[in-house]
């Protein structure tokens, strides 16, 4: 591991740590930060199966509220380290996410409140019409969310790889088990959650077909989502909501959405 590695390893942990705040880029999701770590160590097959499997894992943990979600960015950018330059698999690699990603809540709210004496700052200035401090205080506020997840990447790059390997071997089974099991649990959450949100009565017959096409043991991953696009954009031709009945008689509808808006232009 030479210093170049450790450089864009701490990058990808600084600007996951931000994203946590930001949402604009989304470094802090667990497909890109896992698959960018993967990169950079040089194995990014590794880094992607983590990342993937993780994702599905994030889609149950989002901020409701006051209550702050488990860090899906710690959770990445620690268990991809693990993974790509510690010697964990990648099974263990997602057994640790869970409760790396709990410890990560706990560091989440303890910078939030430090950031609280930040905010009150940002707005002393404001006050006093010192606009170029505002945004001082508030990129400082934003590098502190990303030291959140560089520092922790930094330490567990500091750890000799035989004690990470040591303790990872000292990991009982029955542990690690019950944290994949318990993983494979949230997943169902999160894709019971996302349902929850989209679902619609005119749409339930889209989830219907989805488990039946399952079923065909020759259909891959690629195949099911090619099928589930194909529908979207058949939907989107044929419903009367978003064509204006189809298209039929109707002299300022050619049938295409975006033609419309854009004759409206």
């Amino acid at each position: 591991m030479n210093i170049f590695v450790i450089i864009l390893v701490l990058l990808v942990a600084f600007l996951a740590g931000m994203e946590g705040i930001l949402d604009q880029f989304q470094f802090h999701q667990p497909i890109i930060a896992c698959t960018l770590i993967g990169i950079a160590t040089g194995n990014p097959v590794d880094g992607l199966l983590l990342g993937g499997t993780l994702q599905l894992i994030a889609l149950g943990w989002m901020n409701i509220g006051a209550a702050v979600a488990p860090d899906a960015a710690l959770a990445s950018v620690a268990s991809a380290i693990l993974v790509t330059l510690r010697g964990a698999d990648v099974s263990e690699g997602i057994a640790l996410a869970i409760p790396l990603a709990i410890a990560g809540q706990v560091l989440t709210i303890f910078v939030r409140t430090l950031t609280v004496g930040i905010a009150h700052a940002a707005d002393g200035k404001a006050k006093e019409g010192s606009f170029r401090a505002v945004e001082l205080l508030h990129l400082g506020a934003l590098m502190i969310q990303g030291l959140r997840i560089a520092i922790p990447a930094g330490i567990i790059l500091a750890v000799p790889a035989e004690l990470v390997t040591d303790g990872l071997n000292a990991i009982p089974e029955w542990l690690t088990g019950g944290l994949a099991v318990a993983g494979g649990m949230i997943v169902a959450v999160g894709y019971a959650m996302v349902i929850n949100m989209m679902a619609t009565p005119k749409l339930w017959v889209f989830f219907a077909l989805g488990f039946a096409l399952s079923a065909v043991g020759q259909l891959n991953l690629i195949a099911m989502g090619i099928i589930g696009v194909v529908l979207a954009l058949l939907y989107l031709q044929f419903s009367p909501e978003f064509n204006q009945g189809g298209g039929g008689g109707g002299s300022s509808s050619g049938g295409d959405p975006l033609d419309d808006i854009l004759n409206d232009y």
